[in-house]
């Protein structure tokens, strides 16, 4: 799945949280669509498996190459040495989709403990800010510079008992914001996209009674996002809501 007109031949395109879910269908459809795809994430058995795949659709079709990055991205210093290896190897960056995040704790605010917190925080937002630091140089080197940058719709919607998650996705969404703004006048397009209720391993946490084939499958997800990689892009500084289909500005709608 994936679009067909999409040709992200030679284009190089980092993916974190590559070995499941929307992170794993983002990552395998870009190397369909030509990419090579360095997939970064904790679970080096999903990351195998994800290399199988790419390396089978590349014996039918000629297309996709992976490299594979283990990495907690707890590891600041990890995500550091991944910009600079990403430039000695490549010279620049084409794609980013920062995808990793943890969904933490659904609880009365009160209740969460301090290290369920932080952890949600070093996850969801001290990472992506490190690893935009990273690769920002190198994605303002590509002709065509991309950056997806995964939201939740919990950012704007302040839910009862899911202070830490919400907090963290407003907090990455004002990040992407301001980036978009800064680079407005650059090739580089910065965005943000929502993908809505999804049938992930972190929605099956958070909603435990929820029936999942109610739910769109992660793939169908990534399809619809794939396009913002695109390099004829023109939008930047808006989110992308995958469930509706559509873009919007960062004042959403009630």
């Amino acid at each position: 799945m994936g679009d067909p007109t999409l040709d992200l031949t030679n284009r190089i395109a980092l993916v974190t949280g590559a070995s499941r879910g929307i992170g794993y269908f983002i990552a395998k459809q870009m190397a369909a669509a030509g990419a090579h795809v360095i997939a970064v994430a904790r679970t080096v058995g999903g990351l195998e498996e994800l290399d199988d795949e790419i390396r089978a659709e590349r014996e039918k079709t000629g297309k996709g190459e992976a490299t594979l990055v283990p990495l907690d991205l707890v590891d600041m210093e990890g995500i550091d040495r991944l910009g600079g290896a990403i430039h000695e190897r490549w010279g620049k960056l084409d794609i980013l989709v920062a995808n990793a995040g943890v969904l933490g704790v659904i609880s009365p605010i009160g209740h969460v403990e301090a290290k369920t917190f932080e952890r949600v925080m070093t996850i969801n937002v001290t990472s992506t800010w490190r690893l935009i630091r990273s690769v920002d140089p190198l994605l303002r080197l590509s002709d065509a510079g991309r950056a997806i940058v995964l939201s939740s719709n919990a950012a704007h919607t302040a839910k009862a008992f899911w202070a830490p998650y919400a907090a963290s996705k407003a907090a990455v969404e004002t990040m992407t914001r301001s980036w978009a703004a800064e680079t407005q006048n650059m090739a580089l397009r910065v965005n943000a996209a929502d993908p809505g209720a999804t049938r992930t391993g972190m929605r099956a946490q958070a909603m435990p009674g929820e029936d999942p084939l109610t739910l769109p499958h992660a793939s169908e997800i990534a399809a619809k996002i794939l396009p913002m990689a695109s390099p004829a892009l023109t939008k930047t500084g808006l989110i992308y809501q995958a469930k509706h289909d559509r873009w919007v500005s960062y004042q959403l709608p009630a």
